[in-house]
């Protein structure tokens, strides 16, 4: 199958296609992509280091307010569509798939008018405009959460597929996640993160919290900063604690993010939806804290379904301090009944078997092509 991916702007659109990918591969080893992502996105630096032949189009996000930038946007999104269609007709795909982010709005509407079978993956509860926007030129849309099918009502075909991130996950080495940490592996392990670059609240909420650990001393506690935090909280903790305490690890990033989850007991994170798909799929218990700086406010709608299902406790970062993040980490991780059935509720919402569907769904669209 030869297959077109597209999505960008951060890794929340860039990996769930790369684990489309990889899906593929599995599949059919004799299956070709191309990425076509922008110009000014993450994605120019993260798709070629997965080995996926990359090509781009400079391409911008509308305003929410009027401004002359979005005439400017209307161009590129004019200009980028007739560079996909070129692209499209010389790579000659069965099938395109966008993943989200603006760039996914002219190669997917070039791949629609040329005829090519398309699907888009909404990660969020809350769609974003680009995928309302495709949602009625598209094949199929594919969404993460189960009850937000009814946000594309102009749809031809819409299916819960979950986040193919959740598949990924899942043959994350355990083992592998205790040894890298140094940490024993009958341990308990709290990984508080705040994504790939960090989030001054929650480290600011961890330096508060850290004295109080010595309670917990049973517990191993990874904090991961984010690059640019690190030495300022580690210094924080440090000159609150006299010297760092053996149950408890500081660490700037962690390169083998599966593994690791695969070994916690509880995390406590933003909300971002790909995360989301990887915590489920292991059923690890959580504690979100979801970015208020995020369109729409998707993230609260995305931790909101968890916690509605028991899966998660919710703190609003307005109302996160280290007391109350240490009151709920403590509430949950004392109580082994409390862990047990927040770990089976998030389990319940996990769909492992995410990038298959989304697989299956794309060869029956190039099928029928």
């Amino acid at each position: 199958m030869r297959v077109v991916l597209t999505g960008g702007g951060t890794g929340g659109h860039i990996y769930p296609a790369v684990a489309v990918a990889r899906q593929c591969e599995a599949e059919d080893p004799t299956s070709v992509f191309l990425y076509i992502g922008g110009t000014r996105g993450l994605e120019n630096k993260l798709v070629p280091q997965e080995q996926i032949p990359f090509q781009s189009i400079d391409i911008t996000g509308f305003r929410r307010k009027l401004s002359v930038d979005n005439i400017k946007t209307i161009i590129r999104f004019l200009k980028g569509v007739k560079t996909s269609k070129r692209m499209l007709s010389e790579f000659k795909p069965d099938v395109v798939i966008g993943t989200g982010g603006y760039v996914c709005g002219p190669v997917v509407y070039a791949a629609a008018k040329l005829g090519i079978p398309c699907i888009i993956h909404e990660q969020n509860a809350i769609p974003g405009l680009t995928n309302k926007f495709l949602s009625k030129y598209v094949n199929t849309v594919a969404v993460s959460f189960a009850g937000s099918e009814q946000s594309f009502p102009k749809a031809k075909n819409v299916i819960y597929t979950g986040n193919p991130r959740a598949t990924t996950v899942q043959t994350a080495n355990r083992e592998r996640g205790f040894a890298s940490l140094g940490i024993p592996m009958d341990s308990s392990v709290v990984l508080v993160v705040g994504g790939s670059r960090g989030a001054k609240a929650i480290n600011d909420a961890m330096i508060d919290m850290a004295p109080q650990l010595e309670q917990l001393k049973h517990i191993h506690f990874v904090y991961v900063t984010g690059e640019n935090y690190f030495e300022k909280t580690r210094e924080e903790i440090r000159s609150r604690l006299g010297s760092m305490p053996n149950h408890l690890h500081v660490l700037p990033y962690v390169h083998n993010m599966p593994e690791v989850l695969a070994s916690t007991s509880l995390i406590v994170n933003r909300a971002g939806a790909s995360f989301l798909a990887e915590i489920t799929s292991l059923g690890i218990p959580s504690v979100l804290i979801p970015s208020p700086n995020v369109t729409n406010n998707h993230q609260e709608a995305n931790a909101r379904q968890l916690e509605k299902a028991g899966a998660a406790k919710v703190i609003l970062e307005k109302d996160l301090t280290g007391d109350q993040l240490y009151q709920t980490i403590e509430e949950i991780m004392r109580d082994q009944q409390v862990q047990k059935g927040m770990s089976e509720q998030s389990r319940r919402l996990g769909k492992p078997d995410s990038a298959n569907l989304i697989v299956e769904e794309m060869r029956r669209l190039a099928a029928g092509r």
